[in-house]
């Protein structure tokens, strides 16, 4: 007994076919086109001015210690039991913060600056703990952020992991905080801030506590939060980096170690 082939599938459902697989195909390489690009724009990343890095690294009253996803400016004096969590800005590699910090850090305060996953803080899923742990010898924790690292430092702060909430050039996403009692918070800005900009700033003051420590910085910029260079949509900043890290110090200093 002979049995007949099975006859073979339509001409129009083998062209079907083809134009599915041919669009599956495209999808998936234009996804992949996609996040590729994604990720080189992630890692594309502002680095630290050499000169001020280099600063930090040679005053004997700081030790830097880069561990590549953070960067720990330890004192090497009298520390005063007292650590910053810091968030870097969208895509600014965490050692253009050593200088922000060198004279928190040589005052007694380690600070501990995050790297986020892929350079952006809004993607940081690591809890709190996984950086303070990285100094034990610490026994109050403050949290703060530079710009997107200012959103997530927010986060971390209403679930109360920290006593402290350091705020540059930056602001909560939410009002959660609005309400809070006993936690002490600092929004330090520039009025040259063409990104986080003093609208923006007075906008966001409703949802911190009423108790928030404001300070406005005459002629600073965004990026001068930092030592990166220019950062496009910024704002031309009317003091020098000096200045703005003088008058940053002069902020930050007594709000992390009120003693």
């Amino acid at each position: 007994m002979t049995t007949s082939p099975e006859p073979s599938a339509p001409g129009w459902v083998r062209r079907h076919r083809r134009v599915l697989t041919i669009i599956g195909i495209s999808v998936v390489a234009l996804l992949a086109i996609a996040v590729s690009a994604f990720l080189w724009w992630a890692n594309d990343t502002y680095p630290a001015e050499p000169a001020g890095l280099a600063a930090v690294q040679e005053d004997p009253r700081v030790d830097l210690d880069d561990r590549g996803d953070v960067v720990i400016l330890h004192p090497t004096g009298e520390d005063d039991g007292r650590g910053l969590v810091f968030l870097s800005g969208a895509k600014v590699d965490p050692q253009a913060y050593a200088v922000t910090f060198q004279e928190v850090a040589a005052e007694g305060t380690t600070v501990v600056i995050v790297k986020p996953f892929l350079n952006l803080a809004i993607l940081e899923r690591r809890p709190l703990e996984a950086f303070t742990d990285l100094v034990p010898e610490v026994g109050s924790w403050a949290v703060g952020g530079h710009s997107m690292g200012g959103v997530k430092a927010c986060s971390y702060a209403e679930s109360g992991e920290a006593d402290a909430l350091v705020l540059l050039a930056s602001y909560c996403s939410g009002d959660a905080l609005a309400s809070s009692t006993d936690l002490d918070v600092i929004s330090v800005s520039g009025t040259q801030d063409g990104l986080a900009t003093p609208a923006k700033i007075d906008d966001s003051l409703a949802d911190l506590p009423a108790s928030t420590t404001v300070v406005r910085i005459d002629g600073a910029s965004h990026a001068q939060f930092g030592d990166y260079g220019v950062q496009p949509g910024d704002g031309t900043p009317t003091i020098s980096d000096d200045e703005a890290r003088e008058s940053i110090s002069e902020a930050l200093v007594p709000f992390l170690d009120p003693s």
